[in-house]
């Protein structure tokens, strides 16, 4: 339905900046919706990246502790080897250097278990900015609510 304002013109199809019409609140609101989105997508990726390069570098330690441990054990088995064949300083050299293998495998594989656990299933900044954002428009429809 349209009015005939003072002017003279219709009053749903002129619009001034102060008074935009249906038609341009609901084009800016498709616009700024996109970038909306757009901008939450890229901070998404943006923190999904950092997550998976820290999943790399602990699983990356946690296979180092694998295979120092795989070592010890073959150092555990020269030991047994040597030892058998009553050779004293050699038995008492490879089981040292087992030993020192499986705490380093051990701190190893600790640092990179610490490194896993920290990591976020989720986008925590993401998810709380899309909240910080919903929260902000349900502000103001309150606010147009209440004028």
């Amino acid at each position: 339905m349209s009015h005939a304002n003072p002017e003279g013109t219709d009053a749903t199809t002129s619009a001034s900046p102060s008074n935009p019409t249906t038609g341009e609140l609901l084009a800016r609101l498709s616009q700024e919706t996109s970038r909306l989105v757009r901008d939450e997508i890229r901070l998404a990726q943006a923190e999904l990246s950092e997550t998976g390069k820290r999943a790399g570098v602990g699983l990356g330690l946690f296979s180092a502790g694998g295979v120092l441990a795989w070592f010890g054990f073959g150092a555990l088995v020269a030991a047994a080897i040597l030892a058998l064949d009553l050779v004293m300083p050699a038995w008492l050299a490879a089981l040292i250097v087992a030993i020192v293998l499986f705490v380093a495998a051990g701190i190893a594989a600790l640092i990179g278990k610490k490194q896993v656990q920290q990591i976020s299933p989720k986008p925590e900044r993401t998810v709380d900015t899309v909240k910080a954002d919903i929260d902000a428009v349900k502000e103001a429809r309150h606010r147009d609510h209440t004028r």
